[in-house]
């Protein structure tokens, strides 16, 4: 049984919920994608907070677990009075140590938890590689479409298939390094047909099988159309985004 459940983590896209006729539908999308930096940013804040109080309750704990050492040698009224007070002050420490922890790995959690977007997806070690595509002067009609997709499939039929019977995030993804000219649209048909093939053969669980390597196709072409770059371009990042989630 294939999981899906690391897709519900994933945000592609902000247009794509339907709005009112009445709406400016740009000026919505701008307000979400602010709003959604700002949450962004505020979240990174409470995590450099976390760090930076986590980072000064163990500086000031190191400091005085310095100063019982040096007091453990000395016999004397006056040190042991003192050392008293420090070992008092070491355990509020190493509580208040252990809360800093606590907090900072639930914040954690959250980080891994909160849905993913274009911005996350393309926040690290994205980029815009440049591919040498030459751009269309003009939108296909389907004939030119339906006949582009057969000349496709007659070449890479073989090479798709394997694709689609790929299980492991690293194995896709290497699969894909090695055949770049795979990621586009008529992979991501090709991939469809084979599902209704082998749901119609009642070959269920192969089925399941490329049916998740066809969702991987799909958002890797989404995240394309969303960040206006070659999906050739991006598809290493979106591995490398939801292996962290899987």
């Amino acid at each position: 049984m294939v999981d899906y459940s690391v897709w519900d983590h994933i945000e592609v896209s902000d247009d794509e919920d339907d709005t009112h006729p009445n709406i400016d539908t740009a000026s919505l999308f701008r307000w979400r994608h602010q709003a959604r930096m700002d949450r962004m940013e505020q979240f990174q804040k409470e995590r450099e907070d976390l760090e930076k109080a986590q980072g000064e309750c163990k500086r000031k704990l190191s400091e005085v677990q310095r100063k019982i050492k040096e007091l453990e040698v000395s016999g004397t009224d006056d040190a042991k009075s003192e050392l008293q007070k420090l070992q008092q002050e070491q355990q509020g420490l190493k509580k208040e140590e252990k809360s800093c922890d606590k907090k900072l790995e639930e914040h954690r959690k959250q980080e891994k938890k909160m849905p993913w977007n274009v911005d996350t997806l393309s926040k690290e070690g994205f980029s815009k590689s440049v591919f040498n595509v030459k751009p269309e002067d003009k939108e296909e009609t389907e004939e030119e479409k339906e006949q582009k997709h057969k000349t496709f499939v007659e070449k890479y039929e073989k090479a798709i298939k394997h694709f689609g019977m790929l299980r492991r995030w690293d194995d896709s993804q290497k699969y894909l390094s090695d055949n770049p000219h795979l990621v586009c649209e008529e992979t991501a048909n090709y991939l469809v047909i084979m599902c209704i093939d082998l749901e119609v053969e009642e070959k269920h669980a192969l089925m399941e099988q490329v049916a998740h390597q066809t969702i991987v196709m799909q958002f890797i072409l989404e995240l394309a159309r969303s960040l206006k770059v070659d999906p050739r371009a991006c598809f290493r990042q979106f591995f490398t985004k939801i292996k962290v989630g899987a």
